[in-house]
């Protein structure tokens, strides 16, 4: 599987990833809609960072089937959310 250099690589990467957001707000010197695509990158980032050294999803036959049992699983949760929003939205029209 993994091996202490690439869990320390992962480990500094997740850090510095956490570090940049903080270092947006914390700074200020920037718009908040920048501010916030800076956070949303930055989190992405991260994302795939724990998934390839800590979860060691990547491009390899061994892993390929748990990559396809992920992406189902975030396309089910992108229905269930955007079904869930479409509902919240349609009621809140037809309410109003």
């Amino acid at each position: 599987m993994g091996s202490l250099k690439s869990y320390l690589t992962g480990f500094v990467l997740s850090l510095i990833l956490t570090a940049i957001p903080f270092a947006l707000v914390m700074s200020g010197t920037l718009s908040s809609s920048a501010i916030l695509a800076g956070i949303f990158g930055a989190g992405i980032v991260q994302i795939l960072v724990h998934l390839h050294y800590f979860l060691h999803l990547d491009t390899s036959s061994a892993a390929r089937w748990n990559v396809l049992a992920m992406m189902f699983t975030l396309l089910i949760m992108a229905l269930f959310v955007g079904g869930t929003l479409w509902i919240m939205s349609s009621l809140n029209y037809r309410m109003m």
